[in-house]
């Protein structure tokens, strides 16, 4: 079975930059990935996808500030963040559609 592995999370202050990146121990060649978040207290929500054909698409509270791109034959996964924002805090998930999910990374944005 294919393992997600997320990095790149950390503490950054309002405003500034940081990128995810998502492991797959296999190939994930054609799957839609997903980039997904979870605050305290509240439900996980989908911030960005990607199909196996490189289509893209946004929760509109990231849309011009996040990109999230792919690498097929690294089996890699990639969240660009910018502009980010305190409630952008959040632990992110790299998520396959049929559920298979890492361990997160932890973003925390300072005010």
């Amino acid at each position: 079975q294919v393992r997600l592995v997320e990095s790149g999370g950390g503490l950054v202050q309002s405003g500034g930059s940081l990128r995810l990146s998502c492991a797959a121990s296999g190939s994930i060649f054609g799957i839609y990935m997903g980039w997904y978040r979870q605050a305290p207290g509240k439900e996980r929500e989908l911030v960005a996808g990607i199909t196996g054909g490189g289509s893209t698409n946004y929760a509109d509270f990231v849309k011009g500030r996040f990109t999230i791109s792919r690498d097929n034959y690294k089996n890699m996964v990639y969240l660009q963040m910018n502009s980010l924002k305190p409630e952008d805090t959040a632990v992110y998930y790299c998520r396959t559609a049929s559920g298979l999910q890492g361990q997160g990374t932890q973003v925390t944005v300072s005010s």
